[in-house]
Order: C-alpha cells, then sequence, then structure tokens
C-alpha cells in the first residue's frame, strides 16, 4: 500500500468523526455547543488523567506550542487557557473546524491549519514546545513526523505527548479477539493492532523501539501507563495490581539539543 493511500483512508477515517466525540461520549447534546464540549473535556480528562502530568500546560506560559494532531480541541483549549501562543495541526478539516469552535466557545483563537504532519508548514526552529497526544502512530511514516518535530523545534525545545505501547494488555485483548479467537494465532500483535484498532495503519511500540525513533533528541524518556483498555475488564482488585509496565500508553518527553 502506497504511503499516499494510507494516510489518505487515515483520514477519511477521522474525518468522520474526531477523537472524543463519538455518540458514546457526547449521547444526545447539541454538536459545537458548551454543553458538548463539557462533556468531551470530562471524559477525556476522567479517562486519560495522566495528560495533565505529561503535558503541564500551566508551566508554559507565553511558549510558542505546537500540537500535532488536534482532534476535539480539548487539550488546544488547555494550551490556550494556560497562556501559550497556540499552532495546531491535523490531517483532517473536521478536527480543525471543530478545535476552532471549541477554542472560540470561551473566546482564544489559535492558528490551525490542516497540513499532513509528514511535512509540517512552519520553518526550521519555530516552537518551545511540540505537543502530540495519541496520533504519530496513525501516520504512514512515523519517523518522517519525529523529524518534523525535530526541525520546527528550537535548541533545547520539549516533544510532550505518547504513542501506543505494544506490549501492553489492551494490544493482548485485540490479540486475542481478532487473531486468537478467530483461529489465527501466527497472527502478529503489530498485524492486528495495524488492521483492528481505529484507522487502517495503527502501529505500538516497545520502548526500546520509540528510543530508536527520538535517537535524533538529545534526551528522552518514554513511560508506559496503564489505561482503562488494559483494565477495565478486570475485577478492582486485580486491575490495581497490573503494573504501568503492562500499559497501552507509553508517554512521552524528548528535548532538542546543540550538542546532537
Amino acid at each position: 500500500m502506497a504511503s499516499a493511500t494510507l494516510n489518505e483512508q487515515v483520514r477519511d477515517y477521522w474525518e468522520q468523526e474526531p477523537c472524543g466525540t463519538e455518540p458514546l461520549i457526547v449521547g444526545e447534546r447539541q454538536p459545537l455547543r458548551r454543553e458538548w464540549f463539557e462533556q468531551i473535556e470530562r471524559h477525556r480528562y476522567e479517562s486519560e488523567p495522566m495528560i495533565h502530568a505529561v503535558a503541564q500546560f500551566t508551566r508554559h506560559h507565553g511558549k510558542r506550542v505546537l500540537e500535532v494532531g488536534v482532534g476535539a480541541g480539548t487539550d488546544h483549549l488547555q494550551w490556550a487557557r494556560a497562556g501559550a501562543i497556540c499552532t495546531g495541526v491535523d490531517l483532517t478539516d473536521a478536527a480543525v473546524e471543530t478545535t476552532r469552535a471549541h477554542l472560540a466557545e470561551y473566546g482564544f483563537a489559535s492558528d490551525l491549519r490542516r497540513a499532513d504532519a509528514e511535512a509540517l508548514p512552519f520553518p526550521d526552529a519555530s516552537f518551545d514546545v511540540v505537543y502530540s497526544w495519541g496520533v504519530i502512530h496513525h501516520s504512514a511514516h512515523p519517523e518522517r513526523i519525529v523529524a518534523e518535530i525535530h526541525r520546527v523545534l528550537r535548541q533545547d525545545g520539549q516533544f510532550l505527548g505518547m504513542m501506543y505501547g505494544r506490549y501492553s494488555l489492551a494490544a493482548l485483548r485485540v490479540w486475542i479477539k481478532h487473531a486468537l479467537l478467530r483461529g489465527q494465532p501466527w497472527r502478529s500483535l503489530s498485524n492486528v493492532i495495524w488492521h483492528h484498532v481505529e484507522s487502517v495503519g495503527t502501529k505500538a511500540y516497545s520502548v526500546g523501539e520509540l528510543r530508536r525513533l527520538f535517537a535524533g533528541f538529545r534526551s528522552f524518556q518514554a513511560a508506559p501507563v496503564k489505561t482503562a483498555s488494559d483494565t477495565n475488564r478486570l475485577p478492582p482488585r486485580l486491575a490495581m495490581l497490573v503494573p504501568d509496565a503492562f500499559g497501552w500508553y507509553v508517554t512521552l518527553r524528548a528535548t532538542k539539543g546543540s550538542d546532537e
């Protein structure tokens, strides 16, 4: 499959429904109204509380922040509230327009553009922080996005984000459902995730693979975190015993430096 074709399929998938806006979350609320946005925000931070610990929005007041993959604009609003100078890109028009409406509802604005992050439309060293939560692994060539993030960051700038972890309970559950229970135990975790998690082409990584992906940065940290996707079918006491090492999310922090 050609890379352009894959990214077009990814775009078509997310164009139908920006991440976090599915009916299971928003119910019967009117789209693009404050109540709708508030429910999306409430659900996001109840189910993914680690976002605040990773982004630390309020520490970046006055900084130039680029978000790669704005989705419904929930995190983008937090950057704006924190006083960051906000820019955002997304592969879809739906996400850009939803995020623009989301910020406008609260009196904020951002430089929002539809763009493929494999070729960011910004000069070198344009940003102090680049943030991307659960987006890069959907691209045909994640390594190109990482290279672009490195390019547009200033020296000592930071990347903050999350990508999926392959050796997780969530990934194992997907494999059991789509491989083992279908009599296809030879299918790899990567193959099942590619075909059965969100848009086609989704990838998940080991910590070692992520470290190599971000090898161009001066420093890099990756920390798996367990999520509801890992534990929501386990008894509560058993879920508490699951270590973060088997988590579906791998939170990321990388710093660009002049000595690279």
